[in-house]
This record gives structure tokens, sequence and C-alpha cells, in this order.
């Protein structure tokens, strides 16, 4: 039996494209550390198409550590948080799960990347929901709670500690909450 976190095709493609576009918000912040490594941008231009149809789930399952791969190299931790982001985005390609790993990636990038700005993260959030269509909300909702499932990257992982546990928390809540 598949885990929980993994959804149906139909709805990974649907999340894709979302952790795309919450991962494009940040991917500014990884290419101001790092101009000549283009692994990140490349690995969302495959997110994309995969959203579309345009790729396999097998070949990007293959191809879904190349945009994080780069996270271990960037210094900055905006930067890294930013390519980790692209990372789990690609990655909801093996699970729908990663959707959630993107967005709260890309929230704690922003946070990084503004200290001066204490809301930063929270109205990264904000603006993740607010463009989360209708059926993209319902396959989020879909997902078990962070910690509940350790078949995938909603388990005990990097996901479900720190600023990212609260991240996805504040997702999940949310979003049960306009159910």
């Amino acid at each position: 039996m598949p885990s929980p976190q993994t959804l149906s095709l139909v709805e990974r493609r649907l999340l894709a494209a979302w952790a795309a576009d919450c991962a494009q918000r940040v991917l500014a912040v990884f290419e101001a550390a790092a101009p000549d490594d283009h692994r990140p941008r490349e690995s969302l231009a495959r997110t994309r198409a995969f959203a579309r149809g345009e790729l396999d789930v097998a070949g990007e399952i293959r191809h879904r550590f190349r945009g994080a791969d780069a996270a271990r190299e960037v210094k900055v931790p905006a930067a890294a948080a930013a390519a980790r982001a692209v990372g789990q985005a690609a990655g909801v390609a093996h699970m729908g799960a990663h959707a959630l790993g993107a967005a709260a990636y890309a929230a704690h990038a922003t946070g990084l990347s503004t200290p001066q700005q204490p809301d930063a993260a929270s109205r990264e959030i904000d603006w993740q929901l607010t463009h989360a269509t209708e059926p993209v909300k319902t396959a989020l909702r879909k997902l078990p709670p962070l910690g509940e499932n350790p078949s995938g990257p909603l388990g005990r992982g990097l996901l479900a500690s720190g600023a990212l546990a609260t991240i996805i928390r504040e997702l999940q809540s949310t979003l049960n909450e306009d159910a």
C-alpha cells in the first residue's frame, strides 16, 4: 500500500505547479549568492514541465536532487533554504507531501533573507495559501498532519523540526480552518 503522503499522479502534478510557484519566489535569493549555479533554475523548469504532463514520474525521481544539491555548496543560509525549496518542489513527482516542504523552505528562505521584517515568513505563507487553487488545497488537505505518518517527508526528518515544522503546521492548520 502506498504512503498517504504520495497522492495520485493528477494531484502530484497540481501540487508540483504550486510548489514551483512557491520556490520561484525565492529563487533570486539563491541566485544572488550563486549567480553561476543554474541547477535550481533548471530544476524548477523540469518541475513545471512535470506539472504540465511533459515529463514522467520515473525521470523526475532520478532528477529530483539536482536543484537541492546546490544547497550543500552555497554558504548563505537563506540561499540554501531557497535551493532546498526547489529540491522539495522537484520531489513532488515522487511524493505529494514534498509540496509542503517546498512551501516551508520558501517561507523560511524569505524570513532568513529579510531579518529586518519579522513577519516576512508569515506573509509568504499567506501568499502561498492565497495562490493555492481549490484543487491544490483539496490535495494538500489529504496529506497527514506533520509527524503523524513516518513514510515520507512529513515523518521524522528535517521538515518535522524547528522553523520548518512551525511553518508546515501553520500551513496545515490554516488549510483545515479554511475547509
